[in-house]
């Protein structure tokens, strides 16, 4: 297929790429959190905005973007502090929360609105990493033939191809969140409380392991 052309081994990509997807880090918390706390339409939102994160990276890549971020130590400083302070602060949000009565939770269904926020913390867990951008830069280009008619189309379909898959295997894992909850009910409350704060204890080491992360060499 044309859209292919420059591409080698794609199913290597494809299984590396849902290995990848399943290991657990900032993202899976906060998919987790929110599927627990609030259901699978929370959790979904959490996914999809972890998902437009990871197309911007693949974008960015795709354009070089994240070539100069890479080789930018000042811009790498700029973003790492930026995501290691966002996920502190949703961290200590996490902390904050509060057990929901029963039947509020049982009865509470997100607002649009809430959903919008729950789609922006994930997009906003995903974007302001950038060990995201670096990793793309890292592992793309292996699946890419050197002889590649258009490397950046090629760079593009395969990150499309990666966020596709890590964005089903999201949706997956926040509907069995959300269907565990459901079959536990009458202590789903209190459960997604302290996942929702084990995410948030999470998230603030999670901050500081990525504010003390060392910069790209020049």
């Amino acid at each position: 297929m044309m859209l292919f052309d420059g591409i080698h081994d794609l199913p290597l990509f494809i299984g590396a790429g849902l290995l990848l997807n399943i290991t657990p880090g900032a993202d899976v918390a906060l998919i987790a959190a929110r599927s627990s706390a609030q259901g699978f339409r929370a959790g979904a939102s959490a996914a999809l905005g972890v998902g437009a994160g990871c197309m911007l990276h693949a974008l960015a890549a795709a354009l070089g973007v994240s070539a100069l971020l890479a080789g930018s130590a000042t811009a790498f400083t700029l973003v790492r502090w930026a995501g290691a302070a966002y996920l502190v602060w949703l961290g200590v949000t996490m902390l904050r929360a509060r057990a929901a009565a029963p039947t509020e939770a049982a009865e509470r269904v997100p607002a649009p609105a809430r959903l919008g926020r729950v789609f922006a913390q994930g997009f906003l867990t995903n974007a302001l990493n950038p060990k995201v951008a670096l990793f793309f830069l890292a592992f793309v280009p292996q699946f890419i033939e050197a002889q590649a008619p258009n490397k950046a189309l090629a760079f593009l379909v395969l990150g499309v191809v990666f966020n596709v898959n890590g964005t089903l295997v999201n949706l997956g894992f926040a509907w069995s969140i959300a269907a565990l909850r459901q079959r536990l009910r009458g202590g789903s409350g209190r459960i997604g409380l302290w996942l929702t704060r084990g995410a948030g204890a999470l998230f603030i080491a999670l901050g500081l392991r990525l504010a003390l992360a060392d910069a790209p060499a020049r």
